[in-house]
């Protein structure tokens, strides 16, 4: 399986103490939900761990450091997925977890006292951030899951279509009990694996304003949209480094945030349960368009009301609801269910092998090639076989690169004056709606 990173940046971007010290008045989405007022007086997201499967984590961030755990490289390098040469994974672990520095200074992650297990695998900086030859998608996912992350942010997208074993390792980690969120995409095409899996929170990117981002990827997968667009996170080119972005990386991590938050609230819920909050809270889209709908899913994350009571949740399905979803780019063949081990463990293993698919092919092609012989002879022209799977029309497909960390090149950031004035806080009404059964 092949991938992209899912936000886009621009890359060593100048952070003088001066600069570093405006970080935290340019974090409109912190403002846009209230943090300090609303959210991290019920919640910070102790005691919770979220995997990043990523480029990496650079620990000696200043707005980093004593938040990263050892994790696990599956790019080839020796180390413990704390290194990262990118900057996008240092990035994704600021939002969701950075505690700043100093006097309000440094960006500051929407779960500040949750911990980030760095899961590092092959993605390369070639414009995009882009998957190598050894993406070893199953190996990080379930390295994950053994190693205690309750959320995992995967802040990346691919267009082709999934082994067995990347499926069954989704399967691995919802049958865990860990949410997973991912990024739709940045193509403005369908949405992207591993957002596309059914059970995993698939988001979308919106500006401050609450409208959705042109590129944001959109389909009947999307499950929640947050903050995307005009971004600043942590950088890697040094330790007092920054990066201004716009993408559906930026707008996962907010929503993995937002699940550490309240695994940490309601360490009793199960990770159905905590989806279930996030969506049946979710604020209406500013244009008030009916939910759930291919570019808001169920509209848009909200930290304060995913943790306030609801009851009706807590009490009700400990299920994912989003087991039971369509996949837009064809689901696979279903005659052969993937089998999942129940034993934890490292490693890809877990799904129907691939030499029996193959022999499988094999077999019906053989009798496919026998029919069409036999009709030939009879003279009637044969029918086209039909497909293992619904397979999408050809365009809705993104270019066929593999997985795309959702990387878009952002303009220039705008300059700011010494006190830079800011737009009233986007206010999203309520909308309350039924959970995805």
């Amino acid at each position: 399986m092949a991938v992209l990173a899912a936000g886009a940046l621009v890359w060593g971007l100048a952070a003088g103490p001066a600069f570093a010290d405006n970080i935290r008045d340019q974090q409109w989405a912190l403002q846009a939900y209230k943090a300090t007022s609303d959210v991290w007086p019920i919640s910070q997201g102790d005691g919770v761990t979220v995997a990043v499967i990523d480029t990496g984590v650079d620990p000696d961030q200043q707005d980093l450091i004593g938040q990263i755990l050892p994790g696990a490289d599956f790019s080839g390098d020796q180390t413990d997925g704390r290194v990262d040469n990118d900057g996008h994974g240092t990035g994704m672990a600021s939002l969701i977890a950075g505690h700043g520095h100093g006097d309000q200074a440094g960006v500051m992650g929407l779960a500040p006292k949750a911990k980030v297990l760095p899961v590092r695998v092959s993605l390369e900086s070639v414009g995009d951030v882009q998957a190598g030859p050894d993406f070893r998608f199953p190996d990080a996912l379930r390295y994950a899951v053994d190693h205690g992350a309750k959320v995992i942010n995967m802040s990346f997208a691919g267009s082709m279509r999934t082994s067995p074993d990347d499926r069954a390792a989704v399967a691995y980690a919802v049958a865990h009990d860990v949410v997973m969120v991912a990024g739709a995409g940045n193509l403005g095409s369908v949405v992207s694996y591993p957002a596309a899996f059914p059970g995993v929170v698939a988001v979308g990117a919106i500006d401050r304003q609450g409208n959705i981002w042109d590129h944001s990827n959109y389909g009947p997968e999307l499950t929640l949209a947050a903050p995307g667009v005009g971004i600043y996170s942590a950088g890697n080119k040094s330790t007092t480094d920054y990066r201004y972005a716009t993408g559906t990386s930026d707008a996962t991590a907010y929503v993995s945030a937002i699940a550490a938050l309240v695994r940490s609230k309601y360490p009793a819920l199960s990770a159905g349960q905590v989806i279930r909050r996030m969506i049946t809270s979710a604020a209406a889209p500013p244009d008030h368009s009916k939910v759930p709908n291919d570019h808001y899913g169920y509209g848009i994350a909200s930290p304060s009301k995913s943790l306030a009571p609801n009851p009706a949740v807590d009490n009700g399905p400990k299920d994912n609801p989003l087991l039971s979803r369509v996949e837009s780019q064809g689901a696979p063949d279903t005659s052969s269910p993937v089998v999942v081990p129940q034993a934890a463990g490292g490693g890809s293993g877990g799904g129907t092998p691939g030499w029996l698919y193959g022999a499988g092919g094999g077999v019906l092609v053989l009798v496919v090639l026998g029919v069409v012989f036999l009709l030939r002879r009879a003279g009637r022209r044969p029918e086209p076989a039909p497909a293992a799977y619904p397979l999408p029309p050809q365009q809705s497909y993104p270019p066929q690169h593999p997985y795309q960390p959702q990387q878009y090149q952002h303009p220039q950031p705008p300059q700011y004056p010494d006190r830079p004035q800011y737009p009233d806080h986007p206010q999203y009404p309520e909308h309350p709606r039924d959970p995805r059964a």
